[in-house]
């Protein structure tokens, strides 16, 4: 991807017909560029004006009655100079828009590149700019909250503060060791002991929400289990609000996963009803329950349902949950019991009637609870992107050598060392500090063309 100011253009909206469409363009003289084919002169125009006329071809030939918005260097999304196109939503005028504009001096912009863009001209750190694909991306409440707050530096403002508090302290280390022969301590140890261990907890407070932001990002698997007519699929209908699943009183109905999402407060579960787990399956069923097993495996909650009017049922589950959590520790696997309507005296952790409703809502709210943790999403930050889980790793490790070091009495230019260390990952967040191409091409390359 080129990191020259050259004319680029796209389509921004979505491809195919609509009722209008937008069409962006960005770089140096862009306005001027297009000024040739619009009925009125942009030129002169002010900053952030909308302009309606005719755009024509290089033949004059009229194309569209548009809406042109001007956008002048230093004043748009970009950093450099733009507009944005707003025609109908033929794809016919489309393509013939951005044929006049690549006959003429722009070319079609790369996946991200009006993002990189505004990173490389300082309107977005990396991690804002990351924020634009997450907000596009986002299929939740929870997961459009996360992306927003990063979006307006939330999160690289407490990254900003943290570094410089090491930024400080490296530079008294880094001094004393230009004093080293008079024997100069500028540094106070016992302070940099609670710097360390404050930007320390910080830090792994933040790496820890990962979990949890990337369960509200990409939304969080429920695998749905139990043996053959314990109400699975009924529960799965009551929680979705419709008859998604067919249910029945024969056993084994259910033969292959089914799958479907649900929100709730803003949260994208992903449902997985399976089929139903029992020896002596025939040839299909017994397929079905494979695939049972795959999902339990990819799933981020389990939930195994028993018959609450069979003790036998409700023993089996408990044993399930145990064996489940001994093999997936990372797992929330919870056992309920199901058919409470049937005047059963057996219990779980939830008891439930999946056919008339009874303890749905408890169970919603338990589901809530599992993946929220103790953590507050209104406000507190959490992370939801893995390169800056990977980079708060490698901030906390550097972070625990220098308390190790402290506590050994290192010299202070092995401390000096690692709180460099600390801060290089920090900076590596937010791009403060200088980012590898390749790297780059990669964050950017999952962006749609036209953002």
């Amino acid at each position: 991807m080129s990191f020259e100011n050259e004319p680029i253009c796209a389509l921004a909206t979505a491809n195919g017909v609509g009722a209008i469409a937008v069409i962006r363009a960005s770089g140096k003289d862009a306005i001027s560029l297009v000024n040739p084919f619009f009925s009125k002169d942009l030129k002169k125009q002010f900053s952030h004006t909308a302009h309606f006329g005719v755009l024509s071809d290089s033949a004059a030939t009229p194309i569209d009655e548009v809406l042109i918005t001007i956008f002048h260097e230093g004043n748009s999304f970009t950093g450099e100079e733009s507009v944005e196109i707003s025609c109908h939503g033929s794809t016919f005028i489309q393509q013939e828009i951005l044929s006049v504009l690549t006959s003429n001096g722009f070319r079609m912009a790369e996946p991200g590149e009006f993002t990189k863009r505004a990173f490389i001209n300082g309107k977005l750190d990396l991690s804002q700019a990351e924020a634009v694909a997450d907000l596009i991306a986002s299929q939740s409440k929870q997961a459009h909250e996360i992306a927003l707050k990063q979006l307006r530096g939330t999160f690289s403002n407490q990254l900003k503060q943290l570094r410089e508090k090491l930024i400080h302290f490296a530079a008294m280390i880094e001094l004393e060791l230009d004093f080293g022969e008079e024997d100069v301590e500028f540094a106070d140890r016992t302070e940099l002991k609670k710097l360390v261990a404050d930007v320390l907890q910080r830090v792994n407070r933040l790496s820890q929400s990962f979990s949890l932001g990337n369960a509200l990002k990409n939304g969080v698997p429920v695998a749905i289990v139990g043996a053959p007519n314990t109400g699975k699929s009924t529960l799965l209908n009551q929680l979705l609000g419709e008859n998604r699943a067919i249910v029945s009183n024969i056993a084994g109905t259910t033969r292959d996963v089914i799958e479907e999402t649900l929100n709730i407060d803003g949260i994208l579960f992903r449902l997985i009803d399976t089929a139903g787990i029992r020896e002596g399956a025939e040839e299909i069923e017994a397929l079905g329950i494979e695939r049972s097993f795959e999902k339990i495996e990819q799933a981020t909650i389990v939930l195994c349902l028993a018959d609450a009017s069979n003790p036998t049922s409700v023993e089996e589950v408990k044993r399930w949950q145990l064996e489940l959590i001994e093999k997936y520790p990372d797992k929330k696997v919870i056992a309920i019991a199901n058919k409470i309507d049937l005047d059963s005296q057996v219990t779980a952790e939830i008891s439930i009637s999946a056919k008339n409703g009874t303890g749905i809502d408890s169970l919603k709210q338990k589901l809530v609870d599992l993946v929220v943790g103790n953590y507050d999403i209104q406000n507190e930050t959490i992370v939801s992107n893995a390169r800056h889980y990977d980079s708060l790793q490698k901030t906390a490790e550097a972070l625990e050598k220098v308390s190790i070091d402290l506590e050994n009495g290192t010299t202070g230019d092995f401390i000096a060392l690692d709180i460099r260390a600390a801060m290089r990952s920090l900076g590596n967040i937010t791009g403060e500090i200088e980012i590898d191409r390749d790297i780059l091409g990669t964050i950017f390359e999952r962006f749609c063309i036209g953002k």
